[in-house]
């Protein structure tokens, strides 16, 4: 079979089109590279709908704990508190356990006129319930970083806005919200980063990949533990992360652009990678 076949046949194999047995000996380099590189679609599953809903939730959770009452407040705190002082695999670990204990046959909702049946099987596959981890996950951390950045809000702008007579909506969608996302905007970056790396973890952690449709790194294991040598496929998964992580600074650098885009060049916030040890 030629690399172009090996492409055609196991491109989309993570998605369940193609081949549906895996190689089983005298593994090429292009059936590692082309297999490995169909577990990524699942990564970049993880971290961009993680990411795209993460946001939304980080931007009420930092409005949450920024607010004056404590009953809106304390439960944005204890909110991040909960999800960035546990580990992630923890978390995962937890959420499949309690994903596991819901009834099989669903959970029955009383709605008086009517009682429907909400099913939750869904709940313990990876597309499902890691998705979900992931998306409370960056969220937590998120929220924390825009609420730092709420807080620095210039107060020279707050008071420019106070002289336009914007106020409530209108003042936080003009004034507040841009110069929040500009100020948090290199760190959102780094955490954007860090959310796709810890994409990887959905293998170790409880939720099994149905049919073989596994990500990078269950694929990457495959050839490792069967070949004996992991130099080649790990590095491999490394690469494509690599690649992965270049695309998000290039595609975040211009949103982070055009986000100053009214500011001096000296005075543009920029980027800065700050690797973390432990998530």
């Amino acid at each position: 079979m030629s690399c172009l076949e090996t492409i055609q046949a196991y491109g989309l194999r993570s998605l369940g089109i193609g081949e549906r047995l895996l190689p089983r000996s005298d593994f090429t380099l292009c059936e590692q590279v082309t297999l490995i590189g169909s577990g990524l679609i699942w990564n970049i599953y993880f971290g961009a709908l993680a990411l795209f809903f993460g946001f939304f939730l980080a931007t009420g959770v930092a409005l949450a704990k920024n607010a004056e009452h404590p009953l809106i407040r304390k439960p944005a705190e204890w909110f991040i508190f909960l999800f960035r002082g546990s580990p992630l695999f923890i978390q995962f670990f937890l959420a499949y356990e309690s994903f596991v204990l819901l009834p099989k046959s669903g959970i029955e909702l009383n709605l008086g006129f009517v009682e429907i049946t909400a099913a939750t099987s869904w709940l313990t596959r990876a597309w499902a319930g890691a998705l979900i981890v992931l998306f409370l996950n960056t969220a937590a951390y998120t929220g924390e970083i825009f609420y730092g950045a709420l807080r620095t809000v210039p107060k020279g702008d707050l008071e420019a806005a106070d002289a336009y007579g914007l106020a409530g909506w209108s003042r936080f969608r003009r004034i507040v919200w841009p110069t929040m996302l500009r100020l948090a905007w290199p760190a959102y970056t780094n955490e954007a980063i860090f959310l796709f790396h810890a994409t990887t973890l959905v293998y170790f952690s409880g939720f099994p990949a149905w049919r073989q449709k596994g990500d990078a790194l269950y694929y990457a294991s495959y050839f490792a533990d069967k070949t004996f040598n992991p130099f080649v496929p790990y590095p491999i998964v490394a690469g494509y992360f690599i690649l992965l992580t270049l695309l998000i600074i290039m595609l975040f650098g211009l949103i982070n652009r055009r986000l100053n885009r009214h500011l001096p060049q000296a005075a543009r916030s920029r980027f800065r990678f700050r690797p973390q040890v432990i998530r």
